[in-house]
């Protein structure tokens, strides 16, 4: 028996739903600050949690606004070196695999565009979305990712199904 009809919308997260990045996010992260700072974050990695913006601050607390922003830079340019860190998070590429026939399959990421849309080609998932929102089209609002996708596109909160970690 089908549970979904053809009406409802399946919004996806990218990071951690879709994908498993988080090791990336972290070798990535420890070689921009292995070049700011001169640490070595090995002991600090947690394949349980991801290493975030926030935890940086956490971890080196007298960190200067310039050097935050350094990490940041290196971290973005050099996270496609360890694509091949990430992995298919196979329960959801199955979901998407069945319905993407009959559903629309929407992304709804926190990821910036250039991150999101590397990884989608990497993984070869570049074509299964029929609408990809990305952080910078939602940043200044002070709604959910998901609430903003469902306005933008009109849908009611009784049509969609929204898989996020």
């Amino acid at each position: 028996m089908e549970i979904l009809n053809e009406k409802v919308f399946l919004i996806f997260d990218l990071d951690g739903t879709l994908i498993n990045t988080d090791e990336a996010n972290f070798l990535a992260y420890k070689e921009a600050i292995q070049q700011v700072r001169n640490l070595n974050l090995m002991s600090l990695y947690q394949i349980t949690e991801r290493f975030t913006r926030e935890k940086l601050e956490l971890i080196i607390p007298d960190l200067k606004i310039q050097e935050y922003e350094e990490i940041i830079d290196i971290k973005n340019n050099v996270y496609n070196k360890y694509l091949q860190k990430t992995n298919l998070i196979t329960s959801t590429l199955e979901i998407i695999n069945k319905y993407s026939k009959t559903h629309q399959i929407i992304l709804a990421t926190n990821s910036h565009k250039q991150k999101a849309n590397l990884l989608l080609k990497y993984h070869n998932l570049s074509t299964i979305f029929k609408h990809k929102f990305y952080k910078e089209d939602y940043n200044n609002q002070e709604i959910s990712k998901f609430k903003y996708v469902m306005d933008y596109l009109k849908i009611s909160p009784n049509l969609a199904v929204i898989f996020e970690n």
